[in-house]
Order: C-alpha cells, then structure tokens, then sequence
C-alpha cells in the first residue's frame, strides 16, 4: 500500500462512516513508532504508522483512519476531539472506531542489560539497569567495594 491509496481509502471511509468528505492529505509517516496514527490539528492532515500496515493488515489500518476522522471531523465542526470528550467517545461508538490501537510485535527490540554487582565484604548483591562508577560507588550496607559480576549465576 502507497500514499495514494491510503488517502484513497481515507476519503471513501470518510463518506462511508461519516458521511462527510475528508478534504486533507492522508500519509504514511515512517518516523511513527509508539502510535498507530496521529491528526494534526494546524495542517488537518492524517499521519498512519506502517508498520501497522505491515504487521497487522488492513484492518488494522481501517480502525486507526476511523479513529483519526473521529478527530478530524469534530476538531473542524468545532466539538470536542481530544481523548476525553464526549463527543469523541460516542461519535467512535457510533462509526464503531477502535479507542486505542493493537500492540506491534517488536522483535528487533532492545532489550536492557541489566548490569549485577557483589560487594566483597559482605557480599551483597545489586541489581541495577544502569552501570555505575565503581571508583565512586560503595556498598550501602557496609560502605565495602563493589565488583562487577559478569552474570547472575555468579552473584550466588
């Protein structure tokens, strides 16, 4: 799926579920990655992820372009768009437009170190996400040296 037919498919739902024309561009937008779609209010323009197109079809896509008309249309009727509105809330119900969307796969994610430390003089053990100065940093317990232990069988 290109540009072209996303704003193809954008304006047909628009006439189909709102009964109204959607007059803006409808684009995928590759810097996107925590949210399925996103209107801008100061252009009126619709902004879709496609890795959600990617992983989770068309439907998926149907539901986020829903979702962004809702507010699209009642940001240009001048009612409430924003997330908490009523307006917003009963006018998703009525086109039948997903509140949120569903989560990606991310199988490429990063997954955080975790980095492990022993005090050895009274043997302690830390945990902590982040590494720490080991010439600045001492054992909170005994104010003893910590050493950096390569793994978590090492720490027993």
């Amino acid at each position: 799926m290109n540009d072209k037919q996303l704003q193809d498919m954008a304006e047909s739902i628009s006439i189909r579920f709102f009964l109204k024309e959607f007059r803006h561009k409808a684009y995928f937008n590759p810097r996107l990655r925590t949210t399925g779609g996103r209107y801008l209010l100061s252009s009126h323009n619709i902004e879709v992820n496609k890795l959600y197109y990617e992983q989770k079809g068309l439907k998926e896509i149907e539901g986020i372009i829903k979702h962004e008309l809702c507010h699209y249309h009642l940001h240009l009727e001048g009612k409430g768009y924003k997330h908490r509105d009523r307006d917003f809330k009963e006018l998703l119900r009525k086109v039948e437009a997903p509140r949120f969307c569903s989560p990606l796969s991310n199988p490429g994610a990063k997954r955080k170190a975790i980095h492990y430390y022993k005090c050895e003089t009274c043997g302690h053990l830390y945990s902590r996400k982040r590494r720490i100065d080991l010439k600045r940093y001492v054992c909170g317990k005994c104010k003893g040296c910590l050493k950096k232990v390569k793994n978590k069988v090492d720490l027993e």
